[in-house]
């Protein structure tokens, strides 16, 4: 299963529209306040199936979902290449939004599930931390292409090349094993195939009622949200330190390298304590502030430590999400904390829009990196505990 998911994940991220989107939009003419309303479009859609995909996935099949998700996602680049205008982009956000929820939450079952299976669920941090890998991967191969991608055939080569990856993901996906009905010990969550609206109520009853769970499914959610928001306005934040445009992918491939290694420190990450979660979450906070407002290429070596960092969080918070379900919905309850996560990233999006156009982009990243500090605190101030446990 793990080469299928490193394969999954990678071509899954092999997108090389992700360097120069907010390039193509700004060249259309829309403003920084019509490019985050796209962003928002894009949680807003994934936001509003995201749990009820994630009742499906437990309810029918996770395999398929997987399948399905990178084909919608197709169909939205091939719109915005054929029509580029805001209502070909808004539409297209919202079919990538839809299959981004169809594999949110499906994935992450899927995998853990199969794990436990095998007896191995301990593994799954860095499991699914490699595979976070394998994705951050796909983004520099894209990064590296965009540049020569775009200046031989311009955005529709950039758009047929996406359009190629989420086709091999789309296969690769159906190799997926899926086992139902044979869950681990320790493991209940796969024993019964439940219906759609029995999936979505065992779901929602295990969150209302465990309190562990609920607890992870917020820091998961909160973790996720603002780094992955500011992720798509990284390139913003480059053109703004006064580089050629043909510069800006070479400046983004220093921040995915900082996340390919947050993903492949999840072993050491492991051993974190809370407040040794929390010394991470403020140490990447700080690094992306002062790096965003150096307002130089320099400052992207900062901002991508940051990155890295939250990179790890992430990884560790998901972890921590999946050793805490123990019902018969977890795909539901990933797809909840997805949900939370939209939300905060819809927030996010509303108020770096204002940021920026007042201050600029290195002010809007800096004054955005504040709620990790915040979180810091809080983690501090709760008792003491390891993360994934």
């Amino acid at each position: 299963m793990a080469a299928t998911l490193y394969a999954y994940a990678f071509l899954g991220d092999l997108v090389v529209f992700y360097p120069v989107y907010a390039l193509l939009f700004a060249d259309t003419g829309l403003s920084v306040g019509q490019i985050s309303s796209l962003f928002v479009l894009w949680s807003a859609g994934s936001t509003l199936l995201e749990v009820p995909s994630g009742a499906w996935a437990d309810a029918v099949s996770r395999r398929l979902l997987l399948c399905l998700a990178p084909l919608l996602a197709a169909a939205g680049f091939a719109l915005w290449v054929l029509a580029p205008s805001y209502p070909a982009f808004a539409a297209g956000f919202l079919l990538w939004g839809a299959g981004g929820a169809l594999s949110s939450g499906a994935l992450e079952a899927l995998v853990f599930s199969e794990l436990d299976r095998l007896g191995a669920a301990g593994r799954y941090a860095r499991v699914m931390g490699r595979a976070r890998t394998a994705e951050t991967i796909g983004v520099l191969v894209s990064t590296v292409l965009a540049g020569p991608v775009l200046a031989a055939g311009g955005y529709p080569a950039i758009g047929a090349a996406s359009i190629l990856a989420c086709l091999l993901a789309a296969a690769v996906a159906t190799t997926f094993p899926e086992h139902r009905g044979a869950a681990g010990a320790g493991d209940d969550d796969d024993d019964d195939d439940l219906g759609w609206a029995a999936s979505l109520l065992a779901g929602l009853a295990e969150v209302r009622a465990d309190g562990a769970v609920r607890a992870a499914v917020v820091l998961l959610a909160v973790v996720t949200a603002v780094w992955g928001a500011l992720d798509e306005y990284t390139p913003l934040l480059a053109e703004e330190t006064g580089v050629a445009r043909e510069t800006v992918p070479a400046l983004l491939l220093l921040l995915w390298a900082g996340v390919t290694v947050g993903g492949l420190l999840a072993p050491l990450g492991e051993r974190l304590t809370d407040r040794g979660y929390a010394v991470l979450l403020a140490g990447s906070a700080l690094a992306l502030g002062a790096g965003a407002l150096l307002a130089r290429p320099a400052g992207f070596v900062a901002v991508a430590a940051g990155f890295c960092g939250f990179q790890l969080a992430t990884v560790l918070a998901d972890a921590r999400l999946q050793a805490r379900i123990t019902g018969a919905a977890r795909a539901t309850v990933t797809s909840l904390a997805g949900t939370a996560t939209d939300l905060g990233t819809i927030a996010v999006y509303g108020g770096y829009a204002l940021l920026a156009t007042g201050a600029g982009h290195g002010v809007a990243f800096a004054v955005l990196a504040l709620p990790y500090l915040i979180m810091a605190l809080a983690l501090v101030a709760r008792p003491r505990g390891r993360m994934g446990r």
